[in-house]
């Protein structure tokens, strides 16, 4: 049985280059708090999170405090897992940080794939990688800036999920669709 949002998801926006820094912000966010879940069960929580995190404002976000948390930690909608909360609102504070010594967010994040997707040719479930050297470099930067809950694991996933990597299946129809500007992959 499918997921209607969940083959939405992956047919609209799943491997679409993303160059919004707020956007990548909120995907950065969302993959931090999949951590140990699923994708589904968080995508059937994003626009809960969307209403309970401010849009993903980063402005607004770094500007929780303890009440905030609280009621955050009593929002049935989003995942109540405090450590998960904690990391969105100092990940946003280091994102205005990094914003303003680079200038963008999604101009930071593209030059670990030097500014174009990575093409993998990909066939079956085995084939797909948890992590890679890029999603390692990702993580460690974001690490040394102080970012948390960015994990190569989940950096990777962020990469699939904002297009910097097309993982779309040889067989998948959408692959050829995301291929325009993308580079090949070694693999």
């Amino acid at each position: 049985m499918s997921k209607p949002d969940y083959v939405a998801y992956h047919d609209e926006e799943w491997g679409v280059p993303v160059h919004d820094d707020r956007l990548m912000f909120e995907f950065l966010t969302l993959e931090g708090a999949q951590a140990g879940l699923s994708w589904y069960t968080v995508l059937r929580k994003r626009e809960n999170y969307r209403a309970s995190f401010d849009g993903f404002d980063p402005a607004r976000v770094a500007r929780y405090d303890r009440r905030k948390v609280a009621r955050l930690m009593r929002d049935p909608g989003i995942i109540r897992n405090e450590q998960k909360i904690l990391a969105a609102i100092s990940n946003a504070r280091r994102y205005l940080e990094l914003q303003a010594q680079t200038g963008g967010f999604a101009d930071f994040l593209w030059q670990f794939v030097d500014g174009r997707p990575i093409v993998h040719r990909l066939r079956a479930l085995r084939d797909y990688p948890a992590r890679t050297p890029e999603s390692d470099a990702m993580s460690k930067e974001l690490k040394r800036r102080g970012f948390r809950f960015v994990g190569p694991t989940i950096c990777y996933a962020h990469m699939q999920a904002t297009g910097m990597v097309n993982d779309h299946s040889i067989g998948c129809y959408r692959r050829p669709q995301l291929l325009g500007n993308g580079r090949p992959s070694r693999r």
